[in-house]
């Protein structure tokens, strides 16, 4: 898993094109077409916390979690300049940690493609299971292996922003499905430039492992949809959201 070191500094500016007000308009609506409480909620993987406040902005009451200290901080700054309530706590999803259980969950812009080994991503559907209220929803996103293969693949992006250039090369895995990326940011401070370099990997899984890992981890699958509709995903779609209800049983499980 990538730790976003550096790249937390300019995420925000990278992201800018990501609408976290239809996000949250969009998750909330799933809840609701689910029948799912969202009195309480867990971002996981909440980021720099743009989702987290959107969600708040709603009524939501939301935990956010995420094992970057540089993101949290980022989050923390954020939430305290809108006076947003939000609880950031700083842990790996791996080992994940709540005082209590929430009514829902979401992981969600690819999180949990970032956890490149299966047994990994195993181990944090079952410690969402024991913080999910019985009957509660979990709701995340991640990469197809289409975007991987044709999108992402071993190829180079370059973004030039007003506040730094951003140099993105890609080398991809067909065994794994997996692509390492390489992020070089420039920045100009008093006319010298610095180089910043942040590793990333995210590795796509197929549809059935998506569903044997839920499955395992004691949830019921209820949608697979495309980007931000109800719509089941097409053969090129970049993104699977998975829509999926905790069983009660997994209340009985110890950490």
């Amino acid at each position: 898993m990538s730790g976003y070191g550096d790249f937390a500094a300019f995420y925000d500016v990278l992201t800018a094109d990501v609408d976290y007000a239809a996000w949250a308009d969009y998750l909330l609506g799933v809840f609701d077409r689910h029948g799912g409480a969202r009195g309480q909620l867990l971002d996981l993987a909440c980021g720099s916390g743009s989702l987290a406040l959107e969600l708040t902005a709603r009524g939501v009451d939301v935990i956010g979690v995420d094992g970057s200290q540089d993101m949290l901080a980022v989050a923390r700054e954020k939430a305290e300049e809108a006076g947003a309530p939000v609880m950031f706590l700083c842990q790996d999803m791996r080992e994940l940690d709540l005082y209590g259980t929430v009514d829902g969950a979401v992981c969600m812009l690819d999180s949990l493609s970032h956890v490149c080994e299966t047994a990994e991503v195993g181990e944090i559907l079952r410690r969402l299971g024991l913080f999910i209220a019985p009957d509660g929803l979990l709701m995340f996103d991640v990469n197809t292996p289409y975007k991987h293969r044709t999108v992402l693949g071993d190829n180079a992006f370059v973004f030039e922003e007003d506040e730094f250039l951003c140099v993105w090369r890609n080398r991809f895995s067909e065994a794994r499905c997996e692509v390492s990326m390489q992020l070089d940011f420039f920045l100009e401070e008093d006319g010298v430039y610095t180089r910043y370099t942040d590793e990333v990997r995210e590795r796509a899984y197929s549809m059935t492992t998506w569903k044997k890992l839920l499955a395992e981890a004691g949830f019921d699958m209820l949608a697979v949809y495309g980007e931000r509709d109800f719509d089941p995903p097409t053969g090129n779609a970049e993104r699977w959201v998975f829509v999926a209800r905790n069983r009660a049983i997994n209340q009985q499980k110890g950490v």
